[in-house]
């Protein structure tokens, strides 16, 4: 399937897809278009992360957590990358600590003048550390509960 949405990508353009292609369709094919694209006249592939489009931001939520809610992904350590990735890309009312780290790292990719495909090909690598930290985490709070 293809997944639209637009070019230059940081934060979540980055974390959909990697969402995406790790968890919802492992042969999705991302296509970045301009920022003034008429998103609701596409109708060839699946948008995301644009203005007024289903798989966006709603309230507090990001694209992130309307991906994970529409595909019904439910496992913990996902909900907690998802909350990083909402302090990175959004100003919520009470933010991930890690959040802002994901921000710089986003912007220092973005900042090598790389593709976007490029972006995607090496920041991948960025979430799957933060997933496997993540699942770290949970288990280790897990841990902290029984004991």
């Amino acid at each position: 399937m293809k997944w639209i949405t637009r070019e230059k990508i940081k934060v979540e353009r980055v974390a959909c897809p990697w969402l995406i292609k790790k968890f919802v369709d492992l042969e999705a094919e991302f296509v970045f278009l301009p920022q003034d694209t008429d998103w609701a006249s596409i109708s060839n592939g699946i948008v995301f992360d644009v203005p007024d489009c289903e798989i966006g931001h709603h309230g507090e939520d990001v694209s992130f957590n309307s991906i994970m809610k529409k595909y019904k992904l439910t496992d913990q350590a996902l909900v907690l990358l998802g909350e990083i990735v909402r302090a990175a890309d959004s100003h919520p009312i009470n933010p991930h600590p890690a959040g802002e780290g994901l921000r710089w790292i986003a912007s220092g990719f973005g900042a090598l003048g790389l593709s976007d495909h490029e972006i995607l090909e090496r920041e991948f690598i960025v979430y799957d550390a933060l997933c496997a930290e993540c699942k770290r985490r949970i288990r280790s709070d897990l841990v902290a509960e029984v004991t």
